[in-house]
């Protein structure tokens, strides 16, 4: 392994009087810095094949690191906001940027096996940090770059992983060591991790008191603990626009009562969050005039404004309305929408009423003026842990009917979340769907929390069967599926297996007809969300065990002893199925 061949490209522009100097990492990388100030450094080993870097300049500056690793037996680069795309970027692409509102400064290249070529990670969650990583043509190898502004009193921090462990454990100890280097972050309450019912899919923006209020006994009675209403509470507008947003005052004919309301729902025994598209204020408003002084940009398609956080102004007017709904109206917690959006390209300079020079700290101080003691939902991409102090849980990005989609970025989300609940989009599905195919979205976003948004009072028999069976499974086993150690395969094809394990209990989800790993010991549980029903085990330890195989809806398909021998074994699971091993 060698130096990066060169670390700038055409489209880059290089500070003047650029400094460079070669860091040694004792894994057989040599780090090149570049710095128009003087730069020194430090490596700590912080386990075998891991160190953190950190590169001070002697006055503030730019400072970039770059790097490279043969792209050799390599499968897959994993990143944050990586999409669906899990193949290797060419190196001369664009940066990308990763700041408070949005990304989050890691990648991954994964190789054969799922085992980490080269993981990496930045300190700094907060600023902008600019990143290319890609195949270099010239060599075949693969390049990474990272720079962000630093200074002697806090440089750029590096953490590098060349240890070829398991790519999922080294993302776990990037948001291990996140969490270390940040300010504490509260427990998430349990709440957070048991199903909700979110009205957005089932009602859109036709949400009025009935029609949450019809809604809230079904979904306690299925196993939902919390109901999420969304848009068009504050507004009678029906046009999907943001024109009237911003006021956040409860619709006159749609809530006439809203603490009332969120009473009665609570007395089902639903938590109750509110939906709130924090950066708009729409030209429909009385408040459009007040805040043009204080904008980031404007949104012709969203009829609205990005006011601009910078300002103590805009801070207390937006979390004025957000602690209101929790003091005041009973909220038990807030779905806080479109982070990413301050994220603007060129914001203006701050006016003289700015007490803070950038929007990422404008945004954090925003966000620490939100009401404690309460649920907080954000969503991808926001997903910098430098939002942790401020949230209970983070949701996968819409995703409507797309069950490989809500798989992967729930998948990509449990990798980095650290202490956030991450949940799933919500599920959908049309009224003729079959309960087989309802059971296959539930088990494509098992290792998450299921957020249902279906018209519940309009559900087949059958299809209500599979919501209490599987919504079941997700409360009693919530302690492994999101806390047990997390092992999903095969980035490059987007997790057709994923696994969750503690202690004597190991749960895989099958979304392909890929063998599953039988435990020597203890309880094997294997979810099928494939068509295909035959499930392989692989065996390795001989042994009799109990098998039980239920159909979608949780009835007893098949049950008795099966001797395992060493080798590859069929059992026969039906699609949106499950079977339990004791061994």
């Amino acid at each position: 392994m060698t130096t990066a061949p060169g670390i700038w490209q055409p489209h880059d522009s290089a500070p003047a009087e650029s400094q460079e100097v070669r860091v040694p990492t004792g894994l057989g990388v040599t780090l090149e810095v570049s710095a128009a100030a003087e730069p020194a450094w430090t490596v700590t080993e912080l386990a075998d094949g891991v160190v953190e870097v950190e590169i001070t300049p002697d006055r503030p500056a730019v400072v970039r690191v770059a790097w490279r690793v043969p792209c050799v037996d390599v499968t897959a680069f994993w990143a944050a906001d990586g999409g669906e795309h899990r193949g290797l970027p060419p190196f001369w692409r664009k940066p990308r940027t990763a700041a408070l509102e949005k990304n989050a400064p890691v990648g991954c290249l994964v190789g054969a096996g799922d085992v980490a070529v080269c993981t990496y990670a930045v300190g700094e969650v907060v600023r902008p940090v600019r990143t290319r990583t890609g195949v270099v043509e010239e060599t075949g190898d693969f390049g990474f770059w990272a720079e962000h502004d630093a200074a002697p009193a806090a440089g750029l921090v590096l953490r590098l992983d060349l240890s070829r462990r398991p790519f999922a454990t080294t993302l776990a100890d990037v948001a291990a060591w996140w969490r270390l280097r940040a300010e504490p972050v509260p427990d998430v309450p349990r709440l957070a991790r048991m199903p909700a019912y979110s009205t957005w899919y089932a009602m859109q923006q036709h949400v009025d008191t009935a029609g949450v209020e019809r809604q809230a006994g079904p979904a306690a009675g299925l196993g939902c603990e919390m109901i999420i209403v969304d848009d068009g509470w504050h507004s009678d507008d029906r046009g999907r626009g943001y024109g009237y947003v911003g006021e956040w005052e409860p619709s006159a004919a749609a809530f006439p009562d809203i603490s009332r309301h969120v009473a009665r729902v609570r007395d089902e025994g639903l938590a109750y969050l509110l939906w709130y598209a924090l950066p708009f204020v729409g030209r429909h408003t009385a408040l459009w005039d007040r805040v043009q002084p204080y904008t980031l940009t404007y949104k012709e398609h969203m009829n609205a404004v990005i006011v601009d956080p910078r300002y103590p102004y805009v801070r207390e007017l937006l979390a004025g309305h957000l602690s209101r709904a929790v003091q005041e109206w009973g909220m038990d917690g807030l779905k806080i929408d479109f982070i990413d959006q301050f994220a603007v390209d060129d914001p203006p300079a701050p006016g003289p009423e700015a007490d803070c020079e950038t929007v990422n700290e404008g945004v954090r101080r925003l966000l620490a003026l939100l009401p404690r003691e309460c649920l907080v939902e954000l969503r991808q991409p926001y997903v910098s842990p430098g939002l942790w102090p401020h949230a209970t849980m983070i949701r996968a990005s819409d995703c409507p009917l797309s069950p490989a989609h809500n798989r992967q970025r729930t998948v990509d989300l449990r990798l980095i979340a650290g202490p956030l609940a991450v949940h799933a989009d919500m599920l959908m599905w049309h009224p003729s769907e079959s309960p087989e195919q309802v059971a296959a979205q539930l088990v494509n976003v098992l290792f998450a929390v299921p957020q249902i948004s279906v018209d519940l009072t309009a559900q087949t028999p059958e299809q209500t069967e599979t919501l209490r069976f599987w919504l079941a499974f997700f409360r009693e086993h919530a302690d492994v599926l999101q806390h047990g150690d997390f092992q999903p395969a095969r980035p490059d094809l987007g997790y057709p297996q994923v696994t969750a394990s503690a202690g004597d209990q190991v749960i895989t989800a099958r979304y392909a007809p890929l063998p599953v790993e039988a435990p020597a010991t203890g309880t094997l549980w294997v979810a099928n969300a494939d068509a295909c029903t035959d499930v392989l085990l692989r065996v390795r330890t001989p042994g009799t065990a109990q098998a039980t195989v239920f159909d979608c809806q949780g009835r007893t398909v098949s049950s008795g002893p099966v001797s395992l021998s060493p080798g590859l074994h069929p059992v026969t699971v039906p699609t949106g199925g499950l079977l339990r091993l004791d061994r």
